[in-house]
């Protein structure tokens, strides 16, 4: 029998995980696979999920949103523990897992996971942090650190909506200087992403970003009269292209260097990232996942 190591956090999303934990078991036990669960908490942070691992586990399973799998795979490669990682979808925000096609029912999620093969993937680095959706800076980004956990539990992405609706009377340009081989760009915007996956807030930004090209799409909205800014969300909204829209950079890159002495935060997934200056880069094939669609 194979062993699985199954990190869960019991507080992310509407807090279901603790009633699925027996299904979780059951069909891991159909397929010969032991579970051995640690359970997230104050007491019980992941640092302490990896004291026993050794080649006895085949994975490691993740219950949990976007800033939970990043926490995990921080873990993971701060003890360069070299074990595919697998998903099962309960946060308020699951873009990745989404994006790469992770059922919401628990036991498809865990049957497809079971059935599936090891897939190399990219993974974003920030300064000395990892990343497997969307780093972003600018407005909106201090949305997650400044939201009421209740609010964000009670209405899930529509809360970072209304908390980002909150922020349009403080809109306001932002000097920011962009270094990569492909784009230089020393100039004032409004917000900035650089995608490993496609989507933030389930919004399908980066349609062209694929996991396993070695590249990061990177998407800046430029400064500039309201009409247009308003025009550009929408598109967003909508789940437009952004390529060649005006007042919108689109490019792609391996490495890109950010430079800025705005008062503004970085965010990595919904949780808060490093301060300025950035090196960010794609680490190719970086990280292994099971359950993988794309």
């Amino acid at each position: 029998m194979h062993k699985v190591k199954f990190i869960y956090n019991p507080y992310s999303g509407d807090n279901t995980i603790g009633s699925d934990l027996d299904r979780v078991i059951m069909i891991h036990h159909k397929y010969h696979h032991i579970l051995v669960p640690h359970r997230i908490s104050k007491d019980n942070p992941i640092s302490d999920a990896f004291f026993d691992i050794d080649k006895s586990y085949r994975y490691v399973l993740i219950a949990g949103g976007d800033g939970t799998i990043d926490n995990v795979v921080n873990e993971m490669k701060k003890r360069k523990i070299d074990l595919p990682i697998a998903i099962i979808p309960v946060g308020t925000a699951n873009d990745f897992a989404n994006y790469i096609g992770m059922p919401q029912d628990v036991e498809e999620a865990c049957d497809q996971i079971l059935k599936s093969k090891v897939k190399k993937i990219d993974i974003g680095k920030i300064n000395h942090k990892y990343f497997l959706n969307v780093a972003s800076t600018g407005l909106f980004t201090d949305i997650s650190q400044k939201m009421d956990m209740n609010l964000k539990n009670t209405i899930g992405k529509l809360a970072y909506y209304v908390k980002g609706l909150e922020q349009l009377p403080n809109f306001r340009k932002l000097k920011i200087k962009v270094t990569s081989d492909e784009v230089s760009f020393d100039d004032y915007m409004y917000l900035m992403l650089v995608f490993n996956g496609q989507t933030a807030g389930n919004l399908k930004f980066a349609y062209k970003a694929k996991v396993d090209d070695g590249l990061l799409d990177v998407i800046i909205v430029k400064a500039g009269n309201m009409k247009n800014i308003l025009n550009i969300f929408i598109k967003m909204l909508r789940n437009e292209h952004l390529e060649n829209v005006d007042g919108v950079v689109y490019f792609k890159t391996n490495k890109l260097e950010i430079e800025c002495f705005e008062d503004i935060l970085t965010d990595i997934d919904g949780e808060r990232g490093p301060d300025f200056p950035l090196l960010i880069e794609c680490e190719k094939g970086g990280i292994s996942i099971l359950g993988s669609k794309i």
